[in-house]
């Protein structure tokens, strides 16, 4: 079967390197059997079929030459990847607005903060679980700007935006079940008939996030362990600076979700729109400016 690209975490390989190769561990370096006496030696260490490393052979064998053993990391199928993008989107949308519904149904208890930190860590727990798997992006303008740059292939585009709405609507659908007649607190909208203002927000707050995304994704430089914290906190950061305004969506399958559970479609023009755009803008921009 013909290996497939596998995102690595979070939702973009880094550079350099191969698209998509994950980090494995092989245990240090291994050794293949030596010669004694014009016989060859096969130990039970051997013979279990494992790659062992280095101080363990000398102890079973003594020294032994250098050698090395390495073997292809598993491929993902694009099923797995698709499946679990499909699982952390809707995880992500039902923590997002479920917080959102909550705040709404006990008249403003939880506040913005609250809304924003349980965004932030629905994020980075998304991540942490998923991002080994699919690259996590659970957002549709991360993907096309990750495509857009090169870091995605633009055949998988498609499935992964499929896969993306699919679980925004489950989780929307969901919380409607849960919480009827309360689904309107979970809608992301602007905050009055001023358009251009929410536009240029979520450009803006769109552009922050993916400008990070890109740096500890696609930069080898960069501290990847910790991309899971450093997007979660951008997300909240974000929100606390445009959640009353716009309800910071950054994500065109975070309103489209909702919206279509609660029947309103007031300005998501500006929610499909200016995400992809800051988004592609934040790639893009990062690209150019990190050092070579």
């Amino acid at each position: 079967m013909e290996r497939e690209h596998v995102p690595s975490i979070l939702l973009a390989p880094a550079t350099p390197g191969p698209l998509g190769a994950p980090s494995f561990g092989y245990g240090g370096e291994a050794i293949k059997p030596t010669e004694t006496n014009g016989n060859l030696r096969r130990s039970c260490l051997q013979r279990n079929g494992h790659c062992f490393g280095l101080k363990a052979w000398v102890k079973e064998e003594g020294n032994l030459p250098r050698a090395s053993c390495l073997f292809p990391p598993p491929p993902i199928t694009l099923v797995r990847k698709v499946g679990a993008e499909f699982i952390g989107t809707m995880i992500l949308i039902f923590g997002g607005t479920a917080a959102a519904i909550m705040n709404q149904e006990n008249k403003g208890s939880e506040t913005l903060v609250g809304s924003a930190a349980s965004s932030g860590l629905a994020v980075m727990v998304v991540i942490l679980a998923t991002g080994h798997i699919s690259g996590a992006h659970l957002n549709p303008a991360l993907t096309i700007a990750f495509a857009a740059t090169r870091h995605f292939p633009w055949i998988h585009v498609p499935v992964y935006i499929g896969a993306q709405v699919g679980g925004s609507l489950c989780a929307a659908f969901a919380l409607k079940w849960i919480f009827h007649p309360m689904m309107g607190g979970g809608v992301t909208l602007p905050s009055g008939d001023n358009y251009g203002q929410a536009f240029a927000l979520e450009f803006i707050i769109t552009f922050n996030l993916m400008f990070v995304v890109t740096a500890v994704t696609t930069d080898s430089r960069a501290v990847r362990k910790l991309a899971g914290i450093a997007v979660g906190a951008t997300v909240m950061l974000n929100i606390l600076i445009a959640g009353e305004t716009t309800g910071a969506s950054m994500n065109p399958v975070r309103t489209l979700g909702p919206a279509v559970a609660a029947g309103n479609y007031r300005g998501i023009w500006i929610y499909l729109t200016a995400p992809i755009l800051g988004a592609l803008c934040g790639a893009v921009i990062y690209t150019a400016v990190k050092l070579p």
